[in-house]
């Protein structure tokens, strides 16, 4: 069997929302990998409070920049345990790569999830120079869901002031097939971000004033899950209110090949992870090195 028809093989494991074996395949790297990880580490109170952090070693003690990333699952599902091939891919590209856990509905309502992505987002600020990571120089990214919480945590002030910081700290944000401006249909979107005069609270177009980190949004053509008006909305509040954002849409990729493309066998699939990298490092990400 070539290598295309092992990813096409592969692929039918994760397109039923990333099956347990999908995902397994998919992080079997990450057992023979040198990358660093350290897993489970507090950053609040509650059980699910929790974040794995990916680095991978160098002969020089230079600090790195810094990925935050939050995954999707409807705000109902998902783990960090899922996702070492996340943090494998960026560690080897030279961040140290943070993947968190947040609470999920029915037993939260919005916006607590927010909240905890904004705590996992100030912990990584004060304390990722305890594992080689510059501060100075930290990028948020996710996928779906993810994507929503780490636009709203990026745009809407107030979370990161509850905990003591403000949006500044973040260099970047790039965002794969966000939800960034819908208005609830079924019934337990209703419940999970009701009542209907919250709707605002949950857009992240609300919160564009200019003043934002730069964003990069990203979505796959064949996506029939998360539709590109989220995208084109959050676009044209940014431009209206002279921020900044780039884009770019990729043909022949739906919604969970947004993520899968960040796989070891779908790597050409779509260059997400290159954008991604070429976006932090256009806002900053090597600025330190060439400052210095």
């Amino acid at each position: 069997m070539g290598v295309k028809k092992i990813g096409v093989a592969l692929s039918s494991l994760l397109l039923a929302a990333c099956t347990k074996v999908g995902i397994e395949v998919a992080n079997l790297p990450s057992h023979f990998s040198d990358t660093k990880s350290t897993k489970d580490i507090a950053y609040g109170a509650k059980k699910w409070q929790k974040l794995d952090i990916y680095v991978f070693p160098n002969e020089t003690q230079e600090s790195k920049p810094v990925i935050v990333f939050f995954y999707g699952g409807s705000w109902k599902d998902g783990s960090k345990d899922m996702y070492p091939f996340v943090g494998e891919l960026f560690a080897k590209q030279g961040y140290v790569t943070v993947i968190a856990d947040y609470s999920k509905y029915p037993q939260v309502k919005f916006p607590t999830f927010v909240e905890d992505g904004a705590k996992a987002v100030a912990w990584t600020y004060r304390h990722i120079a305890e594992y080689q990571g510059d501060p100075e120089r930290l990028y948020v990214a996710g996928h779906s869901a993810g994507a929503h919480i780490g636009a709203l945590v990026t745009a809407d002030k107030h979370y990161l002031e509850a905990n003591g910081l403000s949006p500044s700290i973040i260099k970047g944000f790039a965002g794969l097939s966000g939800p960034y401006d819908f208005v609830p249909r079924e019934e337990d979107y209703k419940d999970m971000f009701g009542p209907p005069e919250n709707y605002p609270n949950m857009q992240v177009p609300t919160f564009i004033d200019g003043t934002e980190p730069p964003m990069l949004l990203l979505w796959g053509a064949d996506d029939e899950i998360v539709y590109k008006s989220n995208m084109d909305k959050l676009i044209d509040k940014i431009q209206t209110e002279k921020g900044q954002v780039e884009s770019k849409v990729y043909e022949g990729v739906d919604h969970v090949e947004m993520v899968s493309s960040l796989m070891w066998f779908f790597k050409s699939k779509a260059p997400i992870a290159q954008d991604m990298n070429a976006f932090f490092q256009r806002h900053g990400a090597n600025a330190k090195k060439v400052k210095d």
